[in-house]
């Protein structure tokens, strides 16, 4: 009965082979083109020969060599993997002296019985393998089936450079077979692998390191698998693969399987955070509402990326291509900058969005924040400078232009504040709804302060690099001043203050009541004074000047006001015109009474329907008012009640009180129209 070669336990009857007529059929021999005699393994095995060690030390011809061997082996021993292994050897040694002046006579016998013993071995561990009978971690099998396929790969490089190729063309062929098929297996097994080491998933990474903790433990021994998400066992079968992928000259294949499927698993993350490939057209046409989104999702990616996947890709890389850390460094950064490229072309595509406006800005300093802080965090993953300086490139260009697009807002927010031009003056002269807008913005983009500090900073190198003369004049005339330069954040601050002032001077103008107009620009200026003060940020960015001046604008106001609204009706409190030949004239007391009650009236209807807000400007507003109106009139009402008779006449002129006076000042300003009723004198 014909012995099966997949059987291990049967003994391969030997085969008369004509190697010289089977072709070229079989696949081509593949040489990794190193050293053929580099690391091997020769003459294992006892010999029958009680000379041999006399032999080792002389110089024998090759052909005695060949045939001494060809006597060693018994056609009818039994054949085991050590005894493959050494047959191997023998046979790389024979081989190898093709490449010498002398040829051998020819090919050994026992050649045809081992490769048949070699190619059922590989098919056999093939399927076990395969099939998950044995795992590439622990498994002897698999130690033994890398074994071979590593003697196989060394007997292929001393092969392929022999001077008698025609000779040996049949069993290069074959030799070329048996390896191609492993190395083939070999490489499907390390695909399969690959894409079992798959991201933990966010929610189940509660004991997954800080971003800083994972960069200092980045130089720690990569035997550590657990640590970076994948289990040992993978990573430990995925190393013996690719160190067998490589050393039988299979680098490339190997190279190219890690980087698609690592390239592929992140792809599956990318989706499991939504994050889509949008293009620019995309961008262009979507709402705001979704974009913003996107941009969300955008943020968490890359920081999920930047501070723990890519470092965990870092460990997978070292760990499977231990003892190769050229490859390793490679294969990290080509996966690295492609998945950066891919993060960084939808920030590209917001930032040429041509659909900018102010109520973007604070997405947009998440995204410039997002990529200076990951800048940082990527550098610490690579040693060698010019990789990081290359990645550093690709971010900062990206975030550079993210910065200009948030300059260009603040441009917007400035023409939107130049072109705010309403004829409708704002009903009682309260807080204009751009003043409150505006001022909101920008204690809100305060928040962003060292941000935005960052991003001015580098629009003014950018614009300083544009007219470099004339910033080398200004750096002349600047050495003498020994005040503290403002920052250019504050002076972008300062610039929409100023704009925003010359705008709501404008729209006091149009109120036809000038007291009203004064009342109006001291609600705004007191809502914008207030609302700085209330920020720690914008407080300290505008300064001391700026609020004393804003105070100062507010006082001016207040005085304004009071001198248009009440100096009329202080003067009815006036002495002058009342006397005709030294006595006081009846009929011009009672004429100033009547014209302070008329005037006083109407004040108090008008202006008990101005609004002011602000409950410490409405009270400073009605104290002054009262300092001012009531003492007069206290003293006037003393010095000429007398001359009315008590009954109807003195309650038709004298209608008010002081007390009553007090009582309806303190109705002025409530936005509410009020009237005046009489009062008990």
């Amino acid at each position: 009965m014909e012995s099966d070669p997949s059987d291990k336990s049967n003994p391969i009857t030997p085969k008369k082979h004509d190697l010289k007529d089977d072709g070229d059929s079989s696949p081509a021999l593949r040489s990794p083109g190193a050293n053929p005699q580099e690391g091997w393994v020769t003459g294992h095995g006892e010999r029958n020969d009680e000379d041999e060690g006399k032999k080792d030390q002389e110089k024998i011809d090759t052909s005695e060599i060949a045939e001494e061997k060809v006597d060693v082996v018994d056609p009818e021993v039994c054949y085991s993997l050590e005894k493959a292994l050494e047959d191997i050897d023998k046979l790389a040694t024979i081989l190898s002296s093709s490449n010498d002046e002398n040829d051998p006579s020819e090919i050994p016998e026992f050649v045809d019985r081992l490769m048949d013993f070699v190619e059922a071995e590989v098919a056999g561990y093939c399927t076990d393998l395969g099939e998950g009978k044995a795992k590439w971690s622990q498994d002897p099998q698999v130690n033994s089936f890398l074994e071979i396929v590593g003697r196989v790969s060394k007997l292929a490089t001393v092969v392929a450079p022999s001077k008698c190729r025609e000779k040996f063309a049949s069993l290069i062929n074959r030799i070329g077979k048996i390896q191609q098929e492993a190395l083939s297996f070999l490489e499907d097994e390390f695909r399969v692998s690959l894409d079992e080491c798959r991201p933990i998933d966010l929610e189940k990474e509660g004991n997954v390191k800080s971003k800083q903790e994972s960069t200092e433990e980045s130089d720690q021994s990569i035997e550590e698998g657990d640590s970076f998400g994948y289990t040992n066992d993978i990573v430990s079968g995925l190393n013996k693969i690719a160190k067998e992928m490589i050393s039988c000259g299979y680098e490339s294949e190997c190279c190219q399987v890690y980087i698609v499927t690592r390239r592929n698993s992140f792809e599956e993350l990318f989706n499991k955070f939504g994050f889509e490939n949008i293009s620019i057209d995309d961008v262009q046409k979507m709402q705001w509402e979704a974009l913003e989104r996107e941009i969300v999702k955008w943020i968490q990616t890359f920081k999920e990326c930047a501070s723990v996947h890519f470092y965990r890709e870092l460990r997978l890389a070292e760990a499977v291509f231990a003892g190769y850390p050229s490859i390793a460094t490679h294969l990290f950064y080509n996966l690295t900058r492609s998945m950066l490229i891919h993060i960084l072309n939808f920030s590209e595509a917001v930032a040429m969005s041509s659909k900018r406006s102010a109520e973007k800005l604070f997405k947009f300093l998440d995204m410039f924040e997002t990529l200076r802080d990951m800048t940082c965090t990527m550098d610490r993953y690579f040693k060698d400078e010019d990789s990081a300086n290359q990645l550093r490139t690709e971010i900062n260009t990206a975030r550079s232009r993210i910065g200009e697009a948030i300059v260009s807002m603040f441009s917007d927010l400035e023409n939107s504040i130049k072109t705010d031009a309403g004829k409708n003056p704002v009903p009682g002269g309260a807080v204009h709804p751009l003043t409150s807008y505006t001022i909101n913005y920008l204690k809100y983009a305060s928040e962003y302060k060292e941000t935005l500090e960052q991003v001015f900073k580098e629009h003014l190198k950018i614009e300083r690099a544009d007219s470099n003369n004339r910033t080398e004049f200004q750096g002349e005339n600047n050495q003498d001043n020994s005040e503290k330069e403002p920052s250019p954040f504050s002076i972008q601050l300062t610039r929409v203050m100023d704009l925003l002032d010359s705008n709501l001077e404008a729209k006091s103008k149009l109120y036809k009541d000038v007291s009203l107009s004064f009342i109006f620009m001291m609600n705004n200026g007191r809502y914008i004074l207030q609302k700085v003060k209330g920020s720690v940020e914008i407080n300290e960015l505008m300064g001391n000047n700026w609020r004393r001046k804003k105070s100062s604008e507010l006082r001016q106001y207040h005085k304004n006001y009071q001198r248009e609204t009440w100096s009329k009706v202080l003067g009815c409190f006036r002495d002058e015109g009342l006397n005709v030949h030294g006595k006081v004239s009846k009929p011009e007391l009672k004429e100033r009474f009547k014209t302070f009650n008329a005037m006083f009236e109407e004040i108090h209807k008008t202006q008990s329907a101005w609004i002011v807000k602000d409950e410490q400007l409405q009270s400073e507003l009605r104290v002054s008012i009262s300092a001012v109106v009531i003492p007069a009139y206290r003293s006037f009402l003393g010095r000429h009640s007398h001359h009315f008779t008590a009954g109807r006449q003195s309650e038709k002129y004298v209608k008010y009180q002081p007390e009553d006076l007090e009582t309806y000042i303190d109705e002025l300003f409530d936005g509410t129209p009020a009237t005046t009723g009489r009062r008990k004198q």
